[in-house]
């Protein structure tokens, strides 16, 4: 928990009441979860420029409303409401919470018609609950983008939980991927799909005369004044990661040019954890796991991912009394 915003040392264990499910949600014993640039974001309260206002108004002005983090889960369902259908007890099951948080922690209630699935059974608690962030932000982007087979998409940030999985799922489209990172992730992004790795520390991928059909900007370092002469025509970039100034500039580059910028959140829908539990039970999509942390070692676990430096994702491993 955490109720004022700063540095990963304003986080600390408490014991709370273990919450009970009401008549349509499932009461999920976690087994893993994560730590995302998302708790980052949350817990720091730094945003995007020409967000940070908007942020404390959301998520709570002096101190945060919601003072448990954690987006992602994997775990078993221990309990239902009366009204539940879908899921049974004993289910193995990953879960998506979006900004309303609260996975780090042992139980969490989530709704039977939430995002939530079936953990795919080749897949450890420790992968699962690794699947939904950055899974479900790309394959969002991606497909409001229109990515075609055969064309060619460079993905800005190749390294981290959006971009691993924005590689595997481009691949798996048809796309020619070009993955943008540092040399010491290159043949990490090369396993993952991408059939070209610039490193970012060497070349300039806008000004090394390329074109694309689709940029992903998953950094935050490629915004339309950098990237637009990188684009082919009626090109497409998908800012992931979008200051304000850059959000108002997308219906103008509309208006006036064939190429179109495409930014905003990404939605959370359950048939989108479907479709990627369904990708890893087929072998074609697999999340990245960089380091693993017990949820003791929270504190830690923040520590690593504020370095922006975290390979695919981080995953906190929940223990249990027996």
């Amino acid at each position: 928990m955490y109720e004022s915003y700063g540095p990963p040392e304003v986080l600390e264990l408490r014991e709370v009441a273990k919450p009970s499910p009401k008549d349509n949600e499932i009461l999920i014993k976690i087994h893993a979860t994560t730590v995302t640039s998302a708790d980052w974001r949350m817990r720091s309260l730094s945003m995007p420029a020409g967000f940070g206002l908007m942020a404390r108004l959301i998520f709570g002005v002096l101190r945060p409303r919601n003072p448990i983090l954690g987006t992602e889960l994997a775990g078993e369902i221990v309990s239902l409401g009366k009204s539940v259908s879908k899921f049974k007890v004993g289910d193995q099951v990953f879960a998506f919470s979006g900004a309303s948080m609260r996975c780090h922690a042992q139980y969490r209630c989530v709704p039977e018609s939430g995002a939530v699935a079936l953990k795919p059974s080749n897949l450890t608690y420790d992968e699962a609950a690794a699947l939904s962030f950055g899974g479900t932000t790309a394959l969002d982007f991606l497909r409001r983008g229109n990515l075609q087979r055969g064309e060619s998409v460079l993905i800005n940030g190749a390294s981290g939980s959006v971009g691993t999985a924005a590689v595997q799922l481009a691949k798996h489209y048809g796309a020619e991927v070009t993955g943008v990172c540092s040399s010491a992730n290159a043949e990490l992004v090369r396993s993952l799909g991408a059939a070209h790795v610039i490193d970012y520390t060497r070349e300039d991928f806008t000004r090394n005369g390329k074109t694309y059909d689709v940029i992903v900007d998953i950094a935050g370092t490629a915004p339309y004044s950098r990237s637009s002469g990188s684009l082919k025509e009626s090109g497409r970039l998908l800012l992931v990661l979008a200051g304000l100034p850059e959000m108002l500039r997308v219906p103008w580059v509309s208006m006036t040019s064939s190429k179109k910028i495409i930014a905003g959140p990404a939605a959370e829908r359950a048939e989108d954890l479907r479709f990627l539990a369904k990708l890893a039970e087929a072998g074609e999509f697999r999340p990245v796991i960089d380091r693993r942390y017990a949820l003791e070692q929270i504190v830690e676990a923040h520590r690593h991912v504020d370095t922006g430096r975290k390979r695919g994702n981080v995953v906190v491993s929940v223990k249990h009394e027996n």
